[in-house]
C-alpha cells in the first residue's frame, strides 16, 4: 500500500467550488498529498456573490478537530476564512490542543466579490491569538494593511509590514502582490532566518482568479507535507500559480475559478 502525506484545510465552504474548502481540497490533490477538513463555516456562494453566510456551531468545531486528531497523522496544515472572533479563537485553540504539523495561515477577511468573510472585531483575534503560531502567513496587499493597521506604499514599505508582521509571532512571511497593476505582480518573502526575496509572476488579464490566495497557501502545506523546507514550499508554490493562470477554464458568469490541474503535463514540480 502506498502512503500519501495528510494535510488538513480549517476553513469554509464555497457553494460554487472555485474558493474556501473547495479550492484547498482540489489544490493539495492535484499536489498528491491527501487532504482532510474542519468545516468552520458555510457559504451560499458562486462567482457572481456571496449570498449567505453560517459560521458552524463551536462544538462542531470541536468535534471534526477532535476526530481528525484520532485517525489522522496530519503533517501540515492550513487555516482560511474563519469568520469572527468566537471562531478565530475556537480554532486557535485546537491548533495548540492537537499535534497537526506545520501551520499555514491564510488570513482571508474578504471575498473576491467583495463580500466580508471576516468581522471587524476578529483581526486583533487573529493577531493575538493566531498569527504566533504560524509557520507561514499569506496576506495580500489589503489584508497585510488591516493586520499592521496603516497604509503600505511601495517596496520599502511592504519590507517593513512584514517584518511587523513576523515580529507578531508569524515565522515566515509572504505578503502577496496581486491586487497590484502593471506587467508584473511581485510577493515579497521574509524568512524566519532574516533573508528575503521578491517572488515575479506575469501579470494574467482575467476575471477568472477566483480562490487564488486559498489555492496559493495550500500548495505550501502540501510541500510541507511532503516534507519540503518553507523556502522551498513557497517557491513551489509560486511556480504553481504562475502556470496554471495561463490555463483558463470557462465555469460561472463572474469571478471564475482557477483550473487547478492546468499545472498537470508541465514541468512544475508539485
Amino acid at each position: 500500500m502506498k502512503e500519501f502525506p495528510e494535510a488538513l484545510t480549517i476553513a469554509g465552504t464555497d457553494s460554487g467550488g472555485g474558493a474556501g474548502m473547495m479550492a484547498d481540497i482540489k489544490t493539495m490533490q492535484a499536489c498528491h498529498v491527501f487532504s482532510t477538513s474542519v468545516v468552520v463555516g458555510v457559504t451560499a456562494q458562486n462567482t457572481l456573490d456571496v449570498q449567505k453566510v453560517f459560521p458552524m456551531p463551536l462544538e462542531m468545531v470541536d468535534a471534526q478537530f477532535a476526530s481528525i486528531a484520532d485517525d489522522f497523522v496530519i503533517k501540515a496544515a492550513k487555516t482560511g476564512a474563519l469568520f469572527d472572533a468566537e471562531h478565530v479563537a475556537n480554532v486557535a485553540k485546537n491548533i495548540k490542543k492537537y499535534s497537526l504539523g506545520s501551520l499555514v495561515v491564510d488570513p482571508v477577511m474578504v471575498a473576491k466579490g467583495g463580500a466580508k468573510l471576516l468581522t471587524d472585531d476578529a483581526i486583533d483575534t487573529v493577531i493575538s491569538d493566531l498569527i504566533p503560531l504560524a509557520d507561514i502567513i499569506t496576506p495580500n496587499m489589503p489584508e497585510a494593511e488591516t493586520i499592521v493597521k496603516h497604509p503600505i506604499d511601495g517596496k520599502d514599505a511592504i519590507m517593513q509590514a512584514a517584518q511587523e508582521i513576523q515580529k507578531m509571532g508569524a515565522k515566515n512571511v509572504v505578503i502577496k502582490g496581486g491586487h497590484s497593476d502593471g506587467p508584473e505582480n511581485k510577493d515579497y518573502v521574509l524568512l524566519a532566518d532574516g533573508n528575503d526575496f521578491w517572488m515575479t509572476g506575469k501579470h494574467v488579464d482575467s476575471k477568472r482568479k477566483h480562490g487564488t490566495g486559498d489555492t496559493l497557501s495550500s500548495v505550501m502545506v502540501a510541500e510541507l507535507a511532503k516534507g519540503c523546507h518553507v523556502e522551498q514550499a513557497i517557491k513551489r508554490a509560486k511556480a504553481y500559480m504562475n502556470e496554471i493562470l495561463q490555463h483558463e477554464i470557462h465555469v460561472g458568469q463572474g469571478h471564475g475559478p482557477l483550473n487547478h490541474w492546468g499545472a498537470e503535463g508541465t514541468d512544475v514540480e508539485i
